[in-house]
């Protein structure tokens, strides 16, 4: 693992503030991993905040409800921040925010009666999902298939600019806490972490405050901190096998965003239909912290932070390392975009890629064990098959062997490359 420069302290001190609903959302069909979602809405119906629109068809996808009130105008192709374009479902607003008649706030008399299955049912109609970035459905993970001991709540957030989770674990500890006591249930757990880096001192101190039944576990400020395999070896020194999940091992890894969604879902009877986006960099007069509808393009995001003090050359959704350079503003938020982080021309500036020089940087810090610079020359070559052999399917794109590479080569692109053509086969 590596130290970075965080950029922290321009978000990390602003409370989260809540943005305008869009009088326009666009809200694609897939916004998880997992099959498109199928649209039960047509054009000209009438829907309301949290009103499912959109259903899974399979077992590993996440229904998708509307962030808005109002009238769908729309069925159309628009630009996804993950795949580019995609079919998505345009409202328009009537601005009267009317609610799902399904918001209807459970008693704690009501939520303990539940049983594990029924939480599961809950979680899985919310159309929730992992928001760390993975967005893979959460209530999938709350039935696992093998015994589990362990769970491990991901409070890492360990790429640069990023402080959503951090402002919600100061700004709502006792919501958190309640999710991840519920998920708990679910996994029938006796031993319960929160791991946290040690970059989070007010979140830390409010945790340990309120966890009497778990543990808080800091960690050394380090990237990726925050990979599953790599947190379920800092808390429990126990090592995740290559082609394993730390499911294999006993553990269930779930994020801090993700058990606030489930304390919203359960205590609140609410869908997943907005989130807490970091929009950072240093083009913006006034980074932010601003809880989204789910839908809402992200030039509204930047446009909330004020006039901007340079044109940006370049816009990622997600953080420096693992997130995606967009082609247009006007690609929406989705459940799994954690921020948008805003690049000048000199910080955007592309170098051109040199010889290997066979320094061995990019083995040392490479958190899985991994050779990049070989896997790169057999990507390279199209030997697919050798790189396979060499474990290039363990690799979590962290991106830490491009960023510590003095020749300045695009490893982490040419072993998706490789991932990408093996999972094709």
């Amino acid at each position: 693992m590596i130290k970075l420069e965080e950029y922290k302290h321009l978000t990390e001190n602003k409370a989260i503030e809540k943005l305008q609903a869009p009088l326009k959302a666009y809200l694609p069909l897939i916004q998880h991993l997992g099959k498109v979602c199928v649209p039960i809405v047509n054009i000209g119906d009438s829907v309301s905040v949290g009103q499912k629109i959109a259903d899974a068809q399979s077992a590993v996808s996440s229904p998708i409800h509307s962030s808005i009130s109002g009238r769908v105008s729309a069925i159309l192709d628009w630009p996804h921040p993950v795949l580019g374009r995609c079919k998505a479902i345009v409202i328009d607003s009537d601005t009267e925010e009317v609610k799902s008649e399904k918001s209807k706030v459970r008693s704690q008399e009501e939520i303990e009666k539940l049983t594990p299955d029924q939480i599961r049912g809950i979680v899985q109609e919310a159309g929730i999902v992992g928001m760390g970035g993975a967005a893979f459905p959460t209530y999938i993970k709350l039935n696992p298939s093998k015994p589990v001991d362990t769970l491990i709540i991901n409070a890492a957030e360990c790429e640069p600019f990023l402080t959503g989770d951090y402002r919600l674990m100061v700004e709502k500890t006792e919501e958190i806490l309640k999710g991840v006591f519920v998920i708990a249930r679910c996994l029938g757990v006796k031993d319960i972490f929160i791991a946290i880096e040690d970059n989070k001192p007010e979140a830390i101190e409010k945790l340990k405050a309120k966890s009497e039944k778990l543990k808080v576990k800091v960690l050394k400020t380090s990237y990726p901190q925050g990979g599953e395999k790599q947190l379920v070896k800092s808390v429990l020194g126990r090592q995740v096998p290559s082609g394993k999940l730390p499911l294999d091992i006993g553990v269930v890894v779930q994020n801090i965003s993700t058990s606030f969604a489930v304390y919203e879902a359960v205590y609140q009877n609410k869908s997943l239909y907005e989130r807490v986006v970091t929009v950072s960099g240093s083009c913006l007069e006034n980074p932010k912290n601003l809880l989204v509808r789910l839908g809402t393009p992200i030039k509204e995001l930047i446009d909330a932070c004020g006039v901007l003090k340079e044109e940006p050359a370049k816009i990622i959704i997600g953080g420096p390392m693992m997130g995606l350079a967009q082609y247009t503003d006007q690609v929406p938020v989705i459940k799994s975009t954690t921020g948008v982080v805003l690049f000048s021309a000199k910080e955007a500036k592309s170098i051109l890629p040199q010889v290997c020089i066979r320094c061995g940087s990019c083995v040392r810090c490479c958190p899985m064990g991994l050779v990049p610079s070989l896997l790169n020359a057999l990507s390279e070559k199209g030997l697919w098959e050798q790189a396979k052999e060499n474990s290039v399917m363990d690799c979590i794109e962290c991106g830490c062997c491009s960023y510590v590479c003095p020749a300045n080569r695009n490893i982490i692109q040419a072993i998706k490359r490789a991932k990408a053509e093996i999972s094709r086969k």
